[in-house]
């Protein structure tokens, strides 16, 4: 054994955050081989890194493999300022560093949810999307991309307060077991963002690349709707997002909804399924249900995309004050809207597929 046998398996150690090599990030110092042992010296990017006994304990795992019996001995030390300088140089391509975290081959999920006009609560939908996720054991981080109408602070119940830094990267607000990050925590309550085409993406991008995310299994995104720019850099920077589409049932929305879907088919995204939201609303008095939209929306979208229904969210004012107030109705799974996105999220995780006949669109709007 030698010297580049023991960097080779310390190479395959991959930093917990930033998904790369420790080796390829210039975080191994030195390295030792004799008879007796092996050692290297693996800096952090800080002394307190909170992941140092992972990083310790992956590192002498490698080292072990291939050590013939010999003592193993990693010493951890912090980068200087020139090695963390660096360190961002090997990171400066903010489209590779995202591509890493969220492309092919990372262990993140990515659900893009579009919709094709405003009001028809994709915001919503997002938010207790999120908050099921994290319920069943998921950890999940959530982008508001509605960088004109930031919403997901108010939802989540987050001060719009600039999040705090370390090291250069965002450090995201986290509530519910979601951590979350949106322009509504960079400006003025009240104060217009008058961005065009280029800044909207750029602010994705930073989005993306300069918060410490961790290693989520889902990032959801909270698109614009429409079909604009921010919706095209998402098709570009993470090629292997999921779209969810969500509409309301009736044809106005619907009909503009496909467009967002053939967006996805155009990108060559996968189309994870459609979300009907106020589907219906269910009267306290009787509990019938009445379809005050109408019918067949999501189901159309469904059949014609091929793709499926992945849930129908009943109209309920309390829901929408639960939302109002920061608490998000799938917190509590046993009301019909907490437990509709719980369905949604469980469908989500077991990747059921159910694709709706055209017998089952006509059998819908027929009961309308």
């Amino acid at each position: 054994m030698n010297v580049d046998d023991a960097r080779n398996a310390l190479a395959t150690v991959r930093d917990p955050e930033l998904r790369r090599s420790i080796v390829e990030l210039g975080m191994v110092r030195d390295i030792i081989v004799d008879d007796l042992h092996v050692a290297a010296t693996v800096v952090l990017t800080t002394a307190a890194c909170p992941l140092r006994n992972q990083i310790r304990a992956e590192a002498e795992k490698a080292l072990a493999a291939v050590a013939g019996g010999r003592r193993i001995e990693i010493s951890l030390g912090a980068m200087t300022a020139d090695e963390r300088g660096d360190m961002a140089g090997r990171l400066t391509a903010r489209g590779h560093f995202v591509k890493t975290m969220f492309g092919p081959g990372s262990c993140t999920r990515t659900l893009a949810v579009v919709s094709g006009k405003g009001g028809v609560g994709k915001s919503t939908v997002t938010a207790n999307l999120a908050v099921a996720l994290a319920q069943m054991g998921q950890a999940v981080a959530l982008i508001d991309a509605d960088v004109y109408g930031p919403t997901i602070p108010l939802m989540f119940g987050l001060p719009a307060v600039r999040p705090a830094s370390h090291e250069g990267k965002i450090v995201p607000p986290e509530k519910y077991g979601v951590k979350v990050i949106s322009m509504g925590f960079f400006v003025d309550e009240g104060e217009p963002v008058l961005w065009r085409g280029p800044m909207l993406s750029r602010a994705l991008e930073q989005f993306l690349g300069d918060v410490l995310w961790g290693s989520p299994d889902f990032l959801l995104i909270d698109l614009p709707p429409g079909t604009g720019d921010i919706a095209l850099t998402v098709a570009q920077m993470i090629p292997t997002a999921e779209m969810i589409v969500v509409t309301t049932p009736q044809e106005a929305a619907s009909k503009v909804a496909i467009k967002a879907a053939r967006m996805a088919h155009s990108t060559k995204h996968t189309i994870l399924g459609v979300v009907e939201n106020m589907s219906y609303f269910i009267c306290p008095n009787c509990e019938e249900r009445h379809h005050i939209f109408g019918r067949g929306g999501a189901f159309e979208i469904a059949r014609t995309m091929e793709t499926r229904l992945l849930g129908r969210i009943p109209l309920d004012e309390a829901a929408r004050r639960a939302g109002d107030a920061g608490a998000p109705s799938a917190l509590n799974a046993d009301t019909p809207v907490g437990r509709a996105f719980h369905d949604i999220a469980r469908s989500i995780l077991t990747d059921e597929v159910h694709v709706p006949p055209a017998s089952a669109v006509a059998a819908d709007k027929d009961r309308h």
